[in-house]
């Protein structure tokens, strides 16, 4: 039976309808009841902690796994149908970038190239080019063991753009990164969308997600919690985050009591600082501050700012974002980019 050809990209590069995913017969759903659309030519982020479904769902799409039930697409082909043609379609990079340390830069992208069946002068020139978007040319012929952290991720990142795929999954791609390294591939991702490469972008990361994706879909536990844009989400916690800072926990402790009535929503405490999430600044700040001195409770330092993602997510689960649990592996990631294409 004859392959499906290639079909152009159509309002969503990605579509999944009532994804379930069980493990353990049965007995552990890693995913249960998710459906989103990716639209073309977009970063869509997927935001949640480790353990919370992100890494199964890109196995998925990616056709590592198959769904328990649901469908899905990816580029206009269903993942289980006909998983050659969306590997056609795909570039994927994880947590743990999936080079070969005993080959060169160079090296890693030929072989991958070669891998997609892509013709030898064209890999030669797409794996010269690569390495100079990257920043790399000046580190082409030297073995990938001898690169920094941020190197290999780019070097990782550039491997599955050899093929130059239309839709790019990025498994948390800047998870351990230095700042610097992380800001770099933030700039690349952002290059690649402008050029018409659609994203979706697993992360924990709050500001990863503020900065890259027009659209979110919050995990936890498998479920989506919360979705639409970063401004969306944030809006749902009020105007403005008061921080009161204080010299003790005890401190900290007694005034948790005092305040907790300026805002209508509940008060998050850690250590020796209070956040509540207010609707008139100004206002809840004089009354917290009123609160506090007539205690005679002594205050270290306030702040007022705009709510973050971090704000929406500890508010929608209750705890914050980077937790352990679920953990992408390597292997699988690099066995998709060379099964591509055969």
């Amino acid at each position: 039976m004859a392959l499906p050809r290639l079909l152009p990209m159509s309002e969503y590069a990605v579509e999944a309808t009532n994804i379930v995913r069980t493990f353990h017969d049965g007995g552990f759903r890693a995913l249960d009841d998710v459906t989103l659309r990716v639209p073309t030519g977009e970063v869509f982020g997927l935001l949640g902690p480790n353990g919370s479904g992100k890494t199964t769902m890109i196995r998925i799409l990616s056709t590592v796994l198959s769904p328990t039930k649901g469908v899905a697409s990816v580029g206009g082909f269903d993942v289980v149908k006909h998983p050659g043609r969306v590997r056609q379609v795909i570039g994927l990079a994880g947590q743990f970038a999936a080079v070969d340390e005993n080959l060169t830069g160079f090296e890693n992208l030929r072989m991958v190239g070669l891998l997609n069946h892509l013709e030898k002068a064209k890999v030669v020139t797409r794996s010269r080019q690569l390495l100079d978007e990257f920043g790399l040319a000046d580190f082409g012929n030297k073995l990938a063991k001898t690169y920094s952290g941020g190197m290999r991720r780019r070097l990782d990142l550039a491997a599955a753009l050899v093929a130059s795929p239309p839709i790019l999954f990025l498994d948390e791609p800047t998870t351990g990164l230095d700042p610097q390294s992380r800001q770099d591939l933030w700039t690349i991702i952002e290059g690649l969308v402008e050029g018409g490469t659609t994203v979706l972008l697993t992360t924990q990361y709050l500001e990863e997600a503020d900065r890259l994706c027009r659209q979110l879909v919050v995990l936890d536990h498998g479920k989506i919690i919360a979705e639409g844009t970063s401004a969306e989400l944030k809006s749902r916690l009020g105007n403005t985050v008061l921080v009161l800072s204080f010299a003790s926990t005890h401190d900290a402790a007694r005034a948790l009591s005092l305040v907790s009535g300026v805002s209508t929503k509940p008060a998050n405490s850690e250590g020796t600082v209070i956040e509540l999430t207010v609707d008139n600044g100004p206002a809840a700040a004089a009354d917290a501050l009123r609160r506090i001195d007539g205690d005679g409770i002594v205050l270290t330092g306030l702040q007022l700012r705009e709510p973050s993602l971090d704000d929406v997510f500890l508010s929608l689960t209750g705890h914050k974002a980077e937790e352990t649990g679920e953990a992408p592996s390597a292997p699988q990631d690099r066995r998709i980019r060379r099964r591509a294409r055969v």
